[in-house]
């Protein structure tokens, strides 16, 4: 795959850490120019100095709309165009439904669910017209699941919600836009080493503790070397889902 993405641009979200930055750094050795986007600027100044040439730095949150086009609009600006789309920035915010924070679902569904309808709607123009031009001929949309997504658990009911959301939407984004060459892919990690549980109640991440304690997680990595894998197939080629779990971790 090495150099596959040469002359192309993508823009990648929630980009500061855990799987976005992995997937970034990727991106970028296989050729890509990256446009990184989260609302931690430093940390995207520190990974913009290790990737070199070829990046630029949008310090952004997703969910306020206006933020979010315009993101896909500088990176445009910037280098000209855009082929790929990684929609990861996401948050996971677990817990019983009864006696919920109220700010901690609204949360959820402002970056999981319209962060990532606002930065598919900026970019789709763009991706349909990279999907017309060289050097590849075919644009990607990856959008960044989980597990949740497909199985519905305890204690997980609106992270649940805003997962099962993305992966209907994929699925209907793909089929309006399949035959214009814009792919249109969902990844749904299980359990992966990241910031992400960290973000929970103390009390929530004792119990998260307690299920996944005892099970070798994924690494960043390994979902980016599959949203790698996703985004480089030839044009003929469109891989639509991928579930990736540890390989000790049961549902």
């Amino acid at each position: 795959m090495s150099d596959s993405l040469n002359d192309t641009v993508a823009l990648v979200t929630g980009a500061s850490s855990g799987i976005g930055e992995a997937t970034a750094l990727t991106l970028s050795s296989l050729g890509a120019k990256v446009a990184l986007v989260a609302r931690r600027g430093e940390r995207l100044k520190d990974l913009a100095s290790r990737i070199g040439d070829g990046v630029l730095v949008i310090e952004a949150d997703v969910s306020d709309q206006s933020a979010a086009t315009a993101a896909v609009q500088r990176t445009v600006d910037e280098f000209g165009r855009l082929d790929t789309l990684i929609n990861n920035a996401g948050v996971m915010l677990l817990g019983p439904v009864q006696d919920a924070p109220l700010e901690e679902w609204e949360r959820m569904l402002a970056v999981n669910v319209h962060g990532l309808l606002y930065c598919a709607h900026a970019a789709l123009p763009h991706l349909l017209k990279a999907a017309e031009s060289s050097p590849r001929n075919v644009a990607d949309l990856v959008n960044i699941s989980s597990v949740a997504g497909r199985v519905p658990r305890l204690g997980s009911g609106v992270y649940n919600l805003t997962k099962h959301g993305v992966g209907a939407f994929s699925e209907s984004l793909r089929q309006e836009v399949t035959e214009r060459h814009v792919r249109v892919s969902l990844v749904e990690p299980g359990a992966v080493d990241t910031e992400l549980a960290g973000h929970n109640r103390p009390e929530i991440q004792e119990v998260m503790a307690k299920r996944f304690g005892q099970i070798e997680r994924m690494h960043a990595d390994d979902i980016a070397d599959a949203i790698a894998y996703i985004v480089t197939r030839p044009r003929r080629v469109a891989i639509n889902e991928v579930l990736i779990r540890p390989t000790e971790q049961q549902g």
